[in-house]
C-alpha cells in the first residue's frame, strides 16, 4: 500500500494561558489587569515586541494604568520587570506558572467532571524560559502610585439630570467637547462629562484643558478622557496649571535636574514651579541650571531649590547666560581672592570694593552674603 501525505488547510491561532493563572490569580484581578496580562501572553506566544504606548492605545488606557497593572502582577509573582539606567521599564518577564505548585483549589476540585471526548488534543508544551517584552516608552515607574487614592464611583445620571446639566452649567462644556473632538456628544459621553464635572469636581477651566489635552494627543473619545481625569484626581491636580506641570514631569530634563539635586522621586507641584520658572520664565539653559544645582549640592543639604534660585538670580543680575560666562567670573573671583591673600600676608590694610566682591562671589552661589566664608567655599568648589 502506497503512503500518502496529510495536509492541514486551516490553522487555528491560539494563546495558551496557564490553568494556574485562571484558578489562582484571575478572580481577584480587575479588568485592566486581566487585559494587560493576557495581551502580554499573546505577544509572547507570537514572539512580538510591544510597548506601554501600544498596550495603552489598544485598550484605551493611560500608560499609568498599564504600569499599575505591571506592578500588580509583579507583586503577585506573575511577572518581573526590568528597568534601564533612567528607571524606565525596558523589559517584562512572564513567570512560568506551570512550574510552581498551586496555592489554592483548582476547578477540578470544585466542579464535577464530565466524560472526556474520544480524541483529546495533545497537551501543549510550555516554554522553558520566561518571556520578555521590551521597548517600553519613557514613563518613569516611580511616577505611578501603586496604592490608588479612592475615587468616587461613576453614578448613572438620570435623563432629567443630564438635561439640566447640558442646558445650564454644562452647556459650555458640551460645546467645547464637540469642538475639540469634532463630533456630537452622545448620551454616554454626556454621562462621562457630567461625572468629570460634578462627581470629580473639575472646574470648567480644568475640563476645558482636559478635553484639549486629549484632543492634542489624538485621543478624541470620552473613555480616555475619563481615565486621564481619574489620574489627575488621584494626583491632586485641581487647576490647568497643575495639569500642565504634571505633563512636564515626564520631561527627561526635569528628571536630570531632580537627580542633580540628589532627588530620585517625582517633583512635587512646588518643585515643578521652581523648575518651570528656571527653564521657561527665566530662560536658563539646562546646562546652567545643572551647574547651579551642583553648586547648591556642595553648599547645603537643605532647601536646595531655594539655593539654586538664589544662584540663578545672581547670574541673571550679572547677565550670565552660558557656562563660559560662569567660568570667566569664577576666574575673576579666584584672582580677587589671590590678591586679597597677598595683601593680607604683606601686612597691608586693604579696602576692597565690597559691592564688587559681592558681585564676584555670587558666581559661586552665595546669595546669602553675610555669613559665608568665601575662602572655604572656593576651596570646596575647586576641590571638586
Amino acid at each position: 500500500m502506497s503512503g500518502f501525505t496529510v495536509f492541514q488547510d486551516s490553522y487555528i491561532g491560539a494563546t495558551i494561558v496557564s490553568n494556574r493563572f485562571i484558578d489562582e490569580y484571575m478572580t481577584e484581578a480587575n479588568d485592566a489587569q486581566l487585559k494587560v496580562y493576557l495581551y502580554l501572553v499573546r505577544m509572547l506566544n507570537a514572539h512580538l515586541e510591544t510597548s506601554l504606548g501600544d498596550i495603552a492605545d489598544r485598550f484605551n488606557h493611560t500608560e499609568k494604568d498599564v504600569i499599575r497593572a505591571f506592578k500588580y502582577w509583579e507583586k503577585k509573582g506573575v511577572l518581573t520587570i526590568d528597568y534601564d539606567g533612567d528607571n524606565n521599564i525596558c523589559g517584562v518577564h512572564l513567570v512560568n506558572l506551570c512550574k510552581e505548585d498551586l496555592k489554592g483549589p483548582t476547578v477540578e476540585s470544585t466542579h464535577k467532571s464530565v466524560k472526556a471526548p474520544a480524541q483529546s488534543p495533545a497537551p501543549a508544551k510550555t516554554a522553558e524560559k520566561p518571556g520578555e517584552i521590551v521597548k517600553a516608552e519613557g514613563v518613569k515607574a516611580e511616577e505611578v502610585n501603586e496604592e490608588a487614592v479612592a475615587i468616587p464611583i461613576k453614578p448613572s445620571f438620570g435623563a432629567k439630570e443630564l438635561t439640566v446639566f447640558s442646558n445650564e452649567g454644562g452647556n459650555g462644556l458640551v460645546f467645547l467637547a464637540q469642538m475639540y473632538f469634532g463630533k456630537p456628544v452622545t448620551q454616554s459621553d454626556l454621562q462621562t462629562l457630567c461625572y468629570i464635572s460634578q462627581t470629580l469636581e473639575f472646574s470648567d477651566d480644568l475640563v476645558d484643558y482636559l478635553l484639549q489635552y486629549c484632543a492634542e494627543k489624538g485621543k478624541k473619545d470620552f473613555r480616555y478622557a475619563e481615565k486621564v481625569a481619574i489620574g489627575w484626581k488621584q494626583s491632586g491636580i485641581e487647576t490647568p496649571e497643575q495639569a500642565k506641570n504634571g505633563s512636564q514631569r515626564y520631561d527627561k530634563g526635569v528628571y536630570d535636574i531632580m537627580k542633580r539635586l540628589g532627588k530620585n522621586s517625582s517633583p512635587t507641584v512646588k518643585e515643578m514651579e521652581f523648575i518651570t520658572g528656571w527653564r521657561k520664565k527665566d530662560g536658563f539653559s539646562d546646562a546652567l541650571i545643572m551647574e547651579a544645582c551642583d553648586r547648591a549640592v556642595l553648599s547645603t543639604d537643605n532647601n536646595r531649590f531655594s539655593y539654586v534660585q538664589g544662584i540663578l538670580n545672581r547670574w541673571k543680575e550679572q547677565n550670565i547666560n552660558t557656562l563660559e560666562d560662569v567660568k570667566k567670573v569664577d576666574e575673576e573671583f579666584k584672582k580677587h581672592q589671590q590678591t586679597e591673600r597677598k595683601q593680607a600676608s604683606g601686612g597691608t590694610t586693604y579696602t576692597t570694593d565690597t559691592s564688587a566682591r559681592k558681585n564676584l562671589a555670587g558666581s559661586f552661589g552665595n546669595f546669602k552674603q553675610n555669613d559665608i566664608d568665601y575662602d572655604e567655599l572656593a576651596k570646596r568648589i575647586y576641590a571638586n
